[in-house]
């Protein structure tokens, strides 16, 4: 029997038989006498680690050899430049650039899967109505991040630059990786509130390149005309390759050729070039093509293990990609995550605001005010755990650091900015410890 496939953006609304034998496969592994938990893939565990390792490497260099880390990171193999004058790595090439351009889309092709599943399968954890609170309560956080930074920027900062700074998108964004791993310390792997975690944390990752996107339209940046390309891709992909995989009669040879993943990957470079040339952030390169990639009927959860078990292309693209990601990741930590401490300047409180108290503050606001209207508040959020998750939510990272260049002039704004994304990472240690304390005094 063939495996069942969701034909992406257009695809009916179920698939037969095989996805009811997955949830089968997957109740024997993973018994319950309750609604089943799906364990959260171990390689959250490994970017976590990846990351950390690879920011706690840059952070040495930058502050034991500053010359030498700095060298290495902005070193320009070669002139490439007609290829940055269609920005595809702006503004040099370097391996900082090519890191951030090229692989970390990557990155967020995984977590923008995660996130359409979540928001179109049956099943899925954003399905329909189920969305409009998580989504109310980042935007809360995100108005809570963008008016903290506001003001203290207003209030304390002092460089000149400072009045062109776009710093109000650096809140956009928790760290996924980072939130999760110490949320898991905190709560206890396979915790029902991981789940809601995780869904708050992914939507908030992809509302952060939103947001980037929003500043090349601001900057007057766009070159509409590139586009074309990932519309392109995107129709090709779906018109050659996913709906073949569902029409009546077509031959077992060309159902196996349309079921191919590798001509994904050619759609999702074609897919990259038009986003990177349009001057929108290589971050967005490869989602254009993810709504058509044929995808599994029933969803186990964001970042679930059980998902290793499905066959159609996206999950499969996504299994291939696991691995190299733990080193995509580390790359990204040693050549964008060194925390130089002689840069602690006004930008560097700013955005330890932003995060440490204006974005906890929105969500927590937020939050009342839906309880107050009446709508269904998500499932595991309540007593204690709002507190922690509102906390983990000031958590940034990855996102942020990718839109520092855009958002803030170069120099000491953007290393005191970086200084303060990396102090927010405290958050983490300090919520375990208030978590041990708490429960220290229970017994």
């Amino acid at each position: 029997m063939r495996p069942c496939h969701r034909p992406g953006f257009f695809g009916p609304a179920d698939c037969p038989g095989p996805g009811r034998s997955l949830e089968t496969a997957h109740a024997a592994l993973y018994p319950q006498k309750s609604a089943p938990v799906t364990p959260v893939s171990p390689y959250l565990n490994r970017y976590a680690i990846a990351l950390l390792t690879g920011g706690g490497i840059a952070t040495l260099a930058v502050n034991l050899a500053p010359a030498a880390y700095y060298d290495a990171v902005e070193w320009q193999p070669l002139d490439l430049g007609a290829l940055l004058g269609f920005g595809m790595f702006d503004p040099v090439l370097t391996p900082e650039t090519l890191i951030s351009a090229l692989l970390m889309p990557v990155f967020f092709l995984l977590v923008g899967k995660e996130l359409w599943e979540a928001l179109v399968l049956k099943r899925g954890s954003l399905h329909g109505a189920r969305a409009i609170v998580p989504a109310l309560l980042l935007v809360g956080a995100a108005l809570g991040g963008m008016l903290a930074w506001s003001f203290i920027s207003t209030a304390i900062e002092t460089a000149e630059e400072a009045s062109e700074a776009r710093g109000w998108v650096l809140p956009f964004g928790t760290d996924i990786v980072l939130s999760y791993f110490f949320g898991r310390m905190i709560f206890g792997a396979g915790h029902p509130v991981l789940q809601v975690l995780l869904f708050l944390t992914v939507m908030d990752a992809v509302l952060a390149l939103a947001a980037q996107g929003a500043l090349t339209l601001l900057a007057g940046d766009l070159r509409p005309g590139w586009l074309a390309l990932p519309l392109l891709a995107a129709l090709t992909g779906y018109f050659t390759l996913t709906r073949p995989l569902h029409q009546l009669g077509l031959s077992e040879v060309s159902r196996q050729r349309a079921d191919h993943v590798w001509p994904w990957v050619v759609l999702g470079a074609v897919s990259w070039i038009g986003i990177c040339a349009s001057g929108l952030p290589p971050a967005l390169g490869l989602l254009p093509i993810l709504p058509v990639i044929p995808h599994g009927a029933h969803s186990f959860g964001l970042f679930s293990q059980a998902e290793g078990f499905l066959t159609d292309p996206l999950n499969r693209l996504a299994h291939l990609l696991l691995l190299p990601l733990v080193g995509v990741l580390f790359l990204f930590a040693l050549s964008h995550g060194g925390l130089d401490f002689q840069a602690l300047n006004p930008t560097t409180w700013a955005v330890l605001g932003a995060f440490w108290l204006g974005k906890p503050f929105g969500f927590l606001v937020t939050l009342a005010l839906v309880r107050l209207t009446g709508l269904e508040v998500l499932r595991r959020l309540e007593g204690r755990n709002v507190l922690f998750v509102a906390g983990l939510m000031g958590i940034g990272a990855i996102s942020p650091i990718l839109a520092l260049e855009a958002a803030l002039p170069g120099g000491a704004m953007q290393e005191g900015a970086r200084l303060g994304l990396g102090l927010t990472l405290l958050a983490g240690p300090l919520l375990l410890l208030v978590h041990r304390a708490t429960l220290s005094r229970q017994d």
